[in-house]
């Protein structure tokens, strides 16, 4: 391990394997440790079903009626991916318009435009514009566009209106939903990155202890494991690695629930994400609930994986969710987590040494994006080309 490489990573969360596999494919050469025998880190897949009981220290084993526990695949922090709804239509001709004006949008094309100037409107204003009433706008904003709170309403309303493009195309690309969830779990997705990594000429240490991360002059240059130091010109690494360069910012609750039926009001259906935006339970963040289910080889059959997050507001977290646990009841079995919301205290770019964001309350991966975004651009000094990349992958593994 005496070697000296471009970036080392620390941790297999999926932040982290992402970064992991861009590096490599950008030519640098990658060092992939994990203190962890598994890949995943705080966002992992547990099986069989015993070893989530065993985790939240419930007693005993599963009950028979849970089926056999090498059929569940249980995402700890699950996130949809976007492809490219529950709630039925409201103000039905003022929304279509809206929906017409955003998917006739084009920020390059002033004749789309409308009387809207997208670099000044705020999105307050576009929603007046169309006549939109309160519980349009929340669903817009929070459900369509994905806000976690509604800072966005007086920002100029381009982005906003981007995103509610991406929803849409999402949408149309597969007709029901706008949604991705991997089979057997999240947890596949970091192998997938490490493999990509590792074609790229990546090394992978799983169940590598992790001594020292060794700084000098204010800069890292390398880490030290097993009484062996591998050097390195940049880390990235998740903020359990690095807790004196980390501060809390919060706290978010989540609730795995398992159930023998699908949510009620949801046409029967073997996946889905809600929204309760937080202006319908007077709070000031909103509260996510994904389900899953035998469909996606993630439980046995018949049964169904529901799992509600949000961030903590009072000193009473459970009683904060309430309003999500009421719409999946019964509930055969809650396994309750409390963690916090972890953020680096400064940018890296004087360490060079990178740190991820804990993943918040929400069900999409949009914010996971962002940080893998900011993180490569603070490393890099230029933004991520995902063509550029898929071009360099196609080098490897040929058109699709």
């Amino acid at each position: 391990m005496n070697e000296e490489y471009d970036v080392i990573v620390l941790g297999t969360g999926l932040t982290e394997c992402i970064l992991s596999g861009i590096m490599s494919v950008n030519g640098k050469k990658v060092l992939h440790m994990d203190r962890n025998p598994y890949y995943g880190g705080e966002s992992a897949s547990i099986t069989p079903l015993e070893d989530l009981y065993k985790r939240f220290k419930l007693p005993g084993p599963p009950p028979a009626s849970m089926g056999r526990g090498r059929d569940w695949n249980v995402d700890l922090i699950p996130k949809f991916l976007m492809a490219n709804g529950l709630m039925g239509l409201f103000e039905k001709r003022r929304f279509r318009k809206f929906l017409v004006y955003v998917a006739n949008f084009d920020e390059k094309d002033p004749r789309t435009f409308e009387g809207i100037d997208p670099k000044k409107t705020t999105m307050r204003d576009v929603y007046k514009k169309f006549d939109l009433g309160q519980d349009v706008i929340d669903f817009t904003g929070h459900a369509l566009a994905l806000y976690r709170t509604d800072d966005y309403l007086d920002q100029p309303c381009c982005e906003t209106i981007n995103r509610i493009k991406l929803y849409s195309e999402s949408l149309a690309r597969y007709g029901k939903s706008p949604y991705l969830y991997p089979l057997y779990g999240l947890g596949e997705l970091p192998q997938g990155f490490a493999r990509l990594s590792a074609i790229y000429g990546g090394t992978y240490m799983l169940n590598k202890p992790i001594e020292e991360i060794i700084v000098q002059n204010g800069k890292v240059i390398g880490v030290k494991s097993e009484g062996e130091i591998a050097r390195c010109k940049q880390l990235i690494c998740d903020p359990s690695y690095v807790k004196d360069r980390v501060e809390k910012v919060g706290q978010v609750i989540r609730v795995i629930c398992i159930l023998s039926h699908p949510i009620k009001n949801t046409n029967d259906a073997n996946s889905c994400q809600i929204i309760i935006p937080q202006n319908q339970v007077n709070r000031k963040s909103d509260i996510y609930v994904c389900m899953i289910s035998s469909a996606h080889n993630v439980a046995a059959q018949g049964k169904y994986i529901a799992i509600v997050s949000t961030t903590v507001e009072t000193k009473e977290p459970e009683k904060e969710i309430r309003p999500a646990l009421e719409l999946l009841e019964p509930i055969e079995q809650k396994f309750v987590s409390i963690s916090d919301l972890l953020v680096p205290k400064d940018l890296g770019t004087e360490s060079q040494i990178f740190i991820s964001r804990t993943y918040d309350a929400t069900t999409h991966f949009e914010t996971t994006c962002d940080d893998i975004k900011n993180i490569y651009k603070r490393m890099t000094g230029s933004e991520f080309d995902f063509e550029e990349m898929k071009r360099k992958k196609n080098d490897i593994y040929g058109e699709d």
